[in-house]
């Protein structure tokens, strides 16, 4: 004959399974993620810039999804891993992972345009409100002794691409660590 589990036994067995089942959600959940906002004005409109990354990686390489919103669809911007120095507009970001991928082959940066954007490989046009959704490969050794987090700052970017490369009011910077 088996006896009747107690109330209290029944109520640990659901706490215990409901416990496990919370961590279990939270463990398959997507990583942080890291935001940057930028406001500017360019030709008498206001842009509110929003830039959304994974706040850590893999340091060995990790493709991540990147996200924008606000931008100026006039204004194209490249999208990639680069050394930052200073704050958001004050210098170019640079260099970047897989530098000019122009052929697509790293996927380490994305051209996110209307002039073009989707035509090339590794790019593609702004979304309605100026969003976009991309991914990129990312990892800490960008080459050349640069080492995100060792010798170098690092940041997930956003960057007028090579129609205004000069031009830094669309810089935002997205923090990211790597492990």
């Amino acid at each position: 004959m088996s006896a009747v589990p107690s109330t209290r036994t029944v109520a640990r067995t659901g706490l215990a399974v409901l416990s496990a089942a919370a961590l279990a959600l939270s463990l398959a959940s997507p990583a942080a993620a890291a935001t940057g906002a930028r406001t500017i004005t360019d030709g008498g409109v206001t842009y509110n810039l929003s830039l959304t990354a994974p706040d850590t990686a893999a340091a060995a390489g990790q493709n991540i999804t990147v996200t924008g919103s606000g931008y100026n669809p006039g204004q194209g911007v490249y999208v990639s891993l680069c050394v930052v120095d200073g704050a958001q507009g004050a210098n170019k970001p640079s260099p970047c992972l897989g530098g000019q991928d122009e052929s697509g082959t790293t996927g380490a940066s994305h051209w996110v345009s209307n002039q073009g954007g989707g035509t090339l490989p590794n790019s593609s046009a702004f979304g309605s409100g100026g969003t976009f959704s991309v991914r990129i490969h990312v990892k800490a050794d960008l080459g050349g002794g640069n080492i995100c987090g060792d010798t170098v700052e690092c940041a997930v970017v956003t960057r007028a691409d090579h129609t205004d490369t000069n031009d830094r009011k669309y810089d935002v910077h997205t923090p990211i660590d790597f492990v």
